[in-house]
């Protein structure tokens, strides 16, 4: 007796919940190198604290601990950019390790996580953008140690754009490719000019196309966030970077499935 056997057809939510093909995954996580230039500038302008490069945050704090010891009565002990620099800090690790922990419970290569991590990245960068608005703050500094968002709620914007960047380079870390975190450069340049066939120009080299594609996308990132910022104001820009973020999220539907 023959026994039919019946495939069923895979629904909109078994893909949702199918494992990604992180090899597959170079536009998105090209798009959060973006992000971070975008949103670095953005910070930096103003007040000239990186919300996602935190090696120059976390020597600025360490900094700011050895004038302390200096008894100068003419330096301020914890000036207002160092308070900036460790609102930036203590956010960045807390959305990572937000991150980090949902992604173990929910699934770290699933699309449907990696959609809504993205989302509520986007939900974070919108809420920089009213909180700043709020504010009704300057958007660009004229010089170091001039810092412009000097209002309380600049705070509460500098922790959403550093939470939502911690996020981010903990859901790429996860995906272990060669963007790495899409947050921090330094050892991508090491690990570029350490590439054996960095020069190898006749064939398609991933481990260093991928870190120049990095570079480039970083950049336009910054050469955007800094116009827009200039062109609509910091809140503008941020309400534009949510936008950028809502299209990343839904970039990930087009990912193929992991085999």
């Amino acid at each position: 007796m023959e026994i039919e056997k019946t495939q069923t057809r895979p629904t909109f939510w078994s893909f949702l919940g199918a494992d990604v093909d992180p090899k597959a995954a170079s536009g998105p996580l090209a798009a959060f190198y973006f992000m971070t230039g975008y949103l670095d500038v953005i910070s930096f302008s103003a007040i000239y604290v990186w919300c996602g490069f935190q090696t120059g945050n976390c020597a600025q704090l360490g900094l700011a601990l050895a004038r302390l010891t200096e008894n100068n009565p003419d330096i301020l002990p914890f000036p207002l950019s160092d308070r900036h620099a460790l609102t930036s800090l203590l956010s960045f690790v807390a959305g990572g390790c937000i991150v980090g922990r949902l992604g173990d419970h929910i699934g770290t290569h699933k699309r449907i996580w990696l959609m809504l991590a993205t989302m509520f990245q986007a939900l974070l960068t919108m809420a920089a953008s009213l909180t700043i608005d709020a504010s009704n703050q300057a958007s660009i500094a004229s010089g170091r140690g001039l810092g412009v968002w000097t209002h309380p709620l600049s705070f509460v914007t500098v922790a959403f754009m550093s939470a939502s960047l911690g996020m981010q380079g903990t859901l790429a870390k996860r995906l272990d490719t060669q963007y790495s975190t899409t947050i921090v450069l330094s050892h991508v340049w090491v690990e570029l000019a350490s590439d054996p066939k960095l020069f190898d120009f006749k064939h398609k080299v991933g481990t260093r196309d991928h870190k120049l594609m990095a570079f480039l996308c970083l950049f336009s990132g910054a050469f955007a966030g800094r116009s827009l910022t200039k062109a609509v104001d910091a809140s503008g820009a941020l309400g534009i970077g949510c936008g950028f973020r809502v299209l990343i999220s839904l970039a990930w539907l087009f990912v193929p499935n992991k085999a």
